[in-house]
């Protein structure tokens, strides 16, 4: 899936919580001097700034599908080796990498097993495949009080929880079936703070993602109740929210 926002959009949607959680992301799957490392569905670059800071821009490839997002990253690291193109096809050759991590992309990939079989295909023999998506499925993600909000007021609403990978056993399930042997799942925790419900609310209104499509497709009365209706989940004040994210890692065989 590719995202049609512009990338400052998606920053102030998504962003806010990728800049906490990439450097836990990056311990996970142990990144540190000297890697070559693959970012694949790397967005505007978040998790790419992290990799870079560690690694050297030299040493970090990243892709993503969205051209606007490939244009930010651009823009951030000038010469990086950044490339417009989907998991599911990789434009590297066998054994580049030393990792390839993938950050809250897997269930927006069109084929979520091709795409992990392509970064594990990448990656040096010991290197590391790592993937993290959000705990969509056990309602513990930023988007959770936003698609429990909708259905109250639309049952008819989606949500996310259908994609592949938006629960543990099924992200991890995902990894064994690209090929991945000894896959180990760690729970990450993202602890936000939002100054108001309105902050936090505010970037669902931007039209990033399926809570952002979904929205700008109803009317205005519509997603007022919405607003509201997700208000209750909610203290008065500042808010201190922990979100979870599962987290797969193996290591190539």
């Amino acid at each position: 899936m590719a995202f049609f926002a512009s990338a400052d959009a998606y920053d102030r949607f998504m962003g806010r919580y990728s800049r906490i959680l990439s450097p836990l992301f990056a311990d996970l799957a142990g990144i540190r001097e000297g890697m070559q490392v693959l970012d694949v569905g790397c967005g505007p670059g978040v998790l790419t700034d992290e990799l870079v800071t560690r690694t050297g821009a030299a040493n970090v490839s990243a892709i993503d599908p969205s051209e606007p997002f490939v244009e930010a990253v651009r823009e951030r690291h000038p010469g990086l080796d950044v490339h417009t193109g989907g998991a599911e096809a990789l434009p590297f050759a066998d054994d580049t990498f030393d990792a390839a991590v993938s950050q809250l992309v897997v269930h927006f990939m069109t084929d979520p097993v091709a795409g992990l079989r392509e970064m594990a295909r990448v990656t040096r023999p010991g290197g590391v495949v790592a993937a993290c998506t959000w705990d969509i499925t056990g309602g513990r993600s930023p988007m959770s009080p936003f698609w429990r909000a909708a259905r109250e007021v639309d049952p008819a609403a989606a949500g996310e929880s259908y994609r592949r990978g938006t629960s543990e056993a099924d992200l991890a399930g995902i990894l064994a079936a690209a090929g991945l042997a000894g896959v180990a799942t760690t729970e990450l925790a993202v602890e936000a703070a939002h100054a108001s419900f309105d902050e936090w609310w505010q970037p669902f209104e931007l039209g990033v993602g399926p809570t952002g499509v979904y929205l700008q497709g109803l009317d205005a009365a519509t997603r007022v109740q919405i607003r509201e209706r997700a208000r209750r989940f909610f203290p008065e004040g500042p808010l201190s929210v922990t979100w979870y994210v599962w987290a797969p890692r193996a290591v190539v065989g």
